[in-house]
């Protein structure tokens, strides 16, 4: 994928006025690489069931036609089909109104294809990050800062996130993929909505942007800019004020809202929505994986289920304008990302259960 300095880029119109076969045959390509990258986000995201076996089943009856602008080959070694997996994923908070691109959304995820499991790290935005050869800063700087110096330095931003939370996590990170707000609100909306239990009245207005944060308790279907609005809910400045909340209440709602996911996707609306769900992240999404290993992925995690995906958010202090990660927690992330590769994140999973359950 090309990096952007602006946002992410949509797909290249070049060749549109050519004869009429070769723009229906990019169509088609072009297609099969947002499901890709959609199933592929899902993975990382916990809602491999999203579509997987829908997935499957439309990647046979395509015959295997894929591609994702990276055309490098996977040595044997390397497919996803035997050797474990990490992957970034940055959900930013780009908007046309606001060119930014925050990282409201950080997780570090490893797949394993003996036990079929995955562990998910989620990191709070504000993290104070103090890593040898990078300014202190919030751990959700620092992509648009690698963003505004990709001519610069003449490498990627999403390659300095792999290397630098590489580092953070003592972890080899694999891929990357960001997601934009805009695909997210449209992906749910191409679904009807979630249905969540809103735990808090939540009102924030920001006419800058167009933020109309504007929440009831209660249990209720929320569309795609209501959900995001329960996931990146921080603080009111409403009358009356409504209670505010941290990124470790953020955290848990967008756990919340991931498996709310989970389960519209496992119904028949689900399957039935997928095409709305392509076309809704086909511009706000970017990965640098390559086709032949997407196609190992698909192959080895379609029948994953939630309940092998295992969530650890991690929490800490509050103090402004940082959060400082408690490092037990920070440990035993990076302890459970390792086991997830080393095939004992079953096993660690399993007995933490028989212990509960004596």
């Amino acid at each position: 994928m090309s990096p952007s300095n602006n946002h992410l880029p949509p797909r290249s119109q070049s060749g549109s006025r050519q004869s009429k076969q070769p723009p229906k045959k990019k169509k088609k390509k072009s297609g099969l690489r947002t499901f890709f990258k959609l199933v592929l986000s899902v993975v990382i995201l916990a809602v491999l069931s999203v579509g997987g076996y829908a997935g499957y089943l439309y990647f046979e009856a395509e015959n295997g036609v894929l591609n994702t602008g990276n055309n490098n080959p996977v040595p044997p070694e390397k497919s996803a089909k035997v050797k474990p997996v990490t992957m970034l994923l940055l959900g930013t908070d780009y908007r046309p109104k606001t060119g930014t691109h925050l990282s409201d959304v950080i997780m570090v995820t490893a797949f394993n294809p003996d036990t079929k499991t995955v562990t998910v790290v989620s990191l709070p935005r504000d993290t104070k990050i103090e890593l040898k050869g990078y300014k202190s800063n919030k751990a959700n700087a620092y992509y648009p800062i690698f963003l505004s110096k990709e001519k610069e330095s003449g490498v990627k931003a999403t390659d300095e996130m792999k290397t630098m939370m590489s580092k953070y996590m003592d972890i080899p990170i694999d891929y990357v993929t960001v997601l934009n707000f805009q695909g997210f609100r449209d992906a749910v909306d191409a679904l009807g909505g979630v249905d969540i239990n809103v735990d808090a009245d939540m009102c924030y207005r920001d006419t800058a942007d167009g933020t109309n944060i504007n929440l009831k308790k209660g249990e209720q279907k929320l569309d795609g800019t209501k959900a995001l609005d329960y996931v990146r809910y921080r603080k009111s400045n409403c009358r009356p004020k409504t209670k505010a909340s941290d990124d470790f209440d953020r955290n848990r709602r967008q756990n919340e809202v991931l498996h709310a996911l989970i389960d519209k996707m496992q119904t028949f609306k689900g399957v039935t929505s997928l095409g709305g769900v392509l076309k809704a992240m086909d511009k706000n999404m970017e990965t640098d994986i390559e086709n032949d290993q997407l196609k190992n992925m698909i192959a080895t995690y379609w029948k994953v289920n939630k309940e092998d995906v295992k969530f650890m958010p991690i929490t800490g202090t509050w103090r402004s304008p940082y959060v400082y990660v408690n490092d037990g927690e920070l440990d035993k992330a990076k302890q459970a990302l390792k086991d997830e590769m080393s095939g004992k994140g079953k096993l660690v999973q399993a007995d933490g259960a028989e212990n509960a359950n004596p």
